[in-house]
């Protein structure tokens, strides 16, 4: 019964994931319209282990995350690597200084960073799908305000031709 067009309903129901995680995870074209394609390419690579949090795994960009690795299988589990820096007030800070692969994927990391890419690229667009058409109408509304500005640039220049 389902048209293309229609919107597509959520395997998971929401009182199950809050049981599951603690929250239920977030609808990634939301976050992908939201916080932009780049960002959520950059969530999807930066997950690594984390004993501490109930998934098992924490991540760089959004720290504390609720939201479980789903793409482990096919990037492996990293271990983050830290080092300890002081700035100018004696205060140490953890600076992250890469990834150190534990558990291989059944990927590389340059096919992991392509499957990522495509599925960003796929969200960002299920995000908004009219924003393609939007693109081209607003392409055809400037021209026709270059043309509407041309045109009564000449009629100005009729009007105050027997001024001068």
């Amino acid at each position: 019964t389902d048209k293309i067009g229609d919107t597509m309903n959520v395997a998971m129901e929401p009182a199950d994931s809050e049981a599951w995680f603690g929250v239920t995870p977030p609808d990634l074209s939301v976050i992908a319209r939201s916080r932009g394609a780049d960002w959520l390419f950059n969530f999807l690579q930066a997950y690594y282990l984390d004993d501490s949090k109930s998934t098992g795994v924490n991540n760089l960009v959004f720290t504390d995350t609720a939201m479980p690795h789903v793409l482990a299988d096919l990037q492996g589990l990293n271990r983050a690597k830290f080092n300890v820096e002081v700035d100018e007030h004696g205060a140490e800070h953890n600076v992250f200084a890469g990834f150190e692969n534990v558990i291989p994927g059944q990927q590389s990391p340059e096919q992991y960073e392509q499957t990522v890419r495509d599925l960003v690229t796929f969200l960002v667009y299920l995000g908004e799908p009219a924003k393609l058409v939007r693109y081209k109408v607003g392409f055809w509304v400037l021209v026709f305000l270059g043309v509407l500005w041309g045109a009564t640039y000449l009629l100005k220049r009729e009007y105050w031709n027997d001024v001068h």
